[in-house]
């Protein structure tokens, strides 16, 4: 009887209080607790900041990352402030453009009919401008910075040729579809490089937030940018003449602004440019540079310059342009088990990779040329030996080398030549 008692008496787990902890900061205390349906709440318990702190703290959390600064890379403030700038005044030259657009249509300035032609043209001449931009993709991969700064002088000369539509206005239509369609190229470059740009910048995986608050301040300022179009179009712009010499202003702004956007941004890929700059880097100092610390050293026009204290390396050359039939056998075999070839010219070092090669054989090749072009220049030895000398050079160096550069950051599982051409055996 006692036992049947016993099994029917339920014994209860003892309750588990509920978790509350509380967090002060910067003069703000706040209580946390779990809700019972797992969720994490946050009360302000005290708030002793100045009003002036407050504002600021809360302009960051909409308009910077969370965990700003330490959660993005170096030079984010900067790219931040002109991209800000760059935004504002290409909002203030779609204004113009798009007044100077209705007056050479022989319309009235209202923005029902603004709309209208906006919409018109971007549906024609712009659509035909991004199919034929979408096709160099894979060499915005290797350049991103070049075809940004590239796409937003297309923009600049699209939004020219509607500013000057006016002056001709019996070729309106030519005149306004090659801006859109120049416009519309502008659009498929911009959009392209801006994932390569903000994962620069994503210290801790924090992609998606950085291109949140980076649309955010986009938003914010093309806004401003609009007020202020809107403010000269119908004060110093109203004319033709103020026209022509606000707008040669405001496109100068826009182009600097990205420029300077662009140097900021630590891309942490491996290109040929950057490749070349760091084992130059790393032949003369002894040093490995990091993204933040090449940034500013690389040429934004001439992407494919050669650099000589990299061994004058040039990749991304067809195989039947770079060597002869009767010569690859040979050049193979002096590194068999290597995915690059290696064919010296009177000007530069042609490289050649192999269609599954990654950033590291890239590296190797150009240490090996780098060596080989130093051991040429001090000793006179023969072109063959002095590629062997630099081959067994670079293998006492590469695993600490490699090591070093991919604690600094850099992304080595992949190299990005553009449309480079690829061999397979």
């Amino acid at each position: 009887m006692q036992t049947k008692d016993k099994e029917q008496v339920k014994v209860k787990p003892p309750e588990t209080p509920p978790l509350y902890w509380t967090e002060i900061s910067d003069s703000v205390s706040r209580c946390f607790h779990f809700n019972p349906d797992g969720q994490l709440s946050m009360k302000l318990l005290d708030d002793s900041r100045s009003v002036i702190h407050r504002t600021v703290d809360s302009f960051l959390s909409k308009f910077f990352p969370s965990g700003y600064p330490y959660s993005v890379s170096e030079g984010y403030l900067r790219y931040t402030q002109f991209r800000a700038l760059q935004h504002m005044t290409s909002a203030a030259l779609s204004v113009l453009s798009t007044q100077s657009l209705l007056f050479a249509a022989g319309l009235r300035p209202t923005p029902a009919q603004a709309t209208a032609v906006s919409w018109i043209l971007k549906d024609g001449m712009q659509h035909v401008g991004k199919l034929i931009c979408s096709n160099l993709g894979a060499r915005m991969d290797s350049e991103p910075k070049s075809w940004r700064i590239l796409a937003d002088v297309l923009y600049d000369l699209g939004t020219g040729l509607e500013v000057l539509s006016p002056m001709c206005p019996h070729l309106f239509l030519e005149v306004a579809g090659l801006g859109n369609f120049a416009k519309g190229m502008a659009v498929v470059a911009a959009r392209a490089t801006r994932l390569p740009i903000y994962s620069s910048f994503a210290k801790e995986g924090n992609l998606s937030d950085l291109f949140a608050k980076g649309e955010a301040i986009s938003t914010l300022f093309n806004v401003v940018g609009l007020g202020a179009g809107i403010f000269l179009a119908s004060t110093v712009c109203s004319s033709m003449q103020g026209k022509l010499v606000v707008g040669p202003v405001l496109s100068v702004l826009h182009v600097y602004s990205v420029v300077e956007e662009m140097r900021a941004a630590p891309v942490n890929t491996l290109n040929p440019q950057r490749t070349a700059m760091i084992v130059a880097d790393f032949l003369k100092a002894g040093k490995i540079s990091s993204p933040a610390d090449l940034r500013y050293g690389e040429d934004l026009l001439f992407t494919g310059r050669l650099i000589e204290d990299a061994g004058n390396v040039k990749v991304g050359r067809a195989l039947r342009k770079v060597v002869k039939p009767s010569k690859l056998r040979e050049l193979k075999e002096i590194f068999p088990e290597e995915k690059f070839l290696l064919c010296p010219g009177s000007k530069w070092v042609d490289m050649v990779l192999e269609n599954n090669a990654t950033g590291e054989d890239a590296l190797r090749g150009w240490l090996v040329a780098a060596y080989a072009a130093q051991i040429e220049k001090s000793s006179h030895v023969p072109s063959a030996s002095a590629l062997q000398e630099a081959y067994d050079k670079m293998n006492d160096v590469f695993s600490p080398f490699l090591s070093e550069l991919q604690a600094k950051g850099w992304h080595t599982d992949r190299f990005l030549d553009g449309t480079g051409s690829r061999f397979a055996w």
